[in-house]
């Protein structure tokens, strides 16, 4: 059955990620892409004009969907704490069914150039000041850990896990995202419990 132009897009976007995630971008060629995709170098270019344009769809569709699926998310949030929870567990569960991209997106962050690089650019600081917004509401005003050491520790402890974290093993993609949310909302020490005097 002959797949239609979306699907047949898709197919290529994600194998061009495999790949790239693999052999990283530089060392992909086109013909590296042809092979995993089963696509003819002719098929390939009626979609894209190149791997420049490969990589730019990758992350421009992962940005998109990821801002968009939280912004989804958190609305469903009654309390600043619960905002923040929840955009950890869709970071994390989104990702955890997109390691290939998430590691291209860590990997080839400065792979490209001009009004692509900007454009993705953009829709990173989209990202980082929701997140941004959501612990400075959490601090309501308190002194501590600046917000933005905390926004980006915490994006540190989730973008990595395509490193360790095996979708397939016994920890399922929203445990480990409640269990991402609970420390860093909570630490890994049990809250002090006060007594009145």
């Amino acid at each position: 059955m002959k797949l239609k132009y979306d699907d047949r897009l898709d197919h290529l976007l994600q194998s061009a990620a495999s790949v790239f995630a693999t052999k990283g971008y530089h060392s992909t060629t086109m013909r590296d892409l042809s092979r995993e995709s089963g696509m003819s170098l002719s098929g390939m270019y009626y979609y894209v004009e190149g791997k420049d344009e490969l990589l730019f769809t990758i992350q421009e569709r992962c940005f998109s969907a990821v801002i968009t699926g939280a912004r989804s998310a958190v609305s469903l949030a009654l309390t600043p704490r619960e905002r923040l929870e929840l955009f950890i567990r869709h970071h994390v569960t989104f990702f955890a069914s997109h390691m290939e991209e998430m590691k291209v997106l860590s990997h080839e962050a400065e792979s490209l150039a001009g009004p692509r690089r900007e454009q993705i650019d953009d829709l990173k600081r989209e990202y980082v000041e929701m997140l941004l917004g959501m612990v400075r509401t959490v601090q309501d005003g308190s002194i501590g850990i600046n917000a933005h050491v905390a926004a980006y520790a915490l994006f540190g402890m989730m973008n990595w896990i395509y490193t360790w974290y095996d979708p397939e093993g016994p920890e399922t993609p929203d445990a480990l995202a409640n269990q991402l949310a609970q420390l860093f909302a909570y630490g890994i020490t049990p809250t002090p419990v006060t007594h009145g005097g």
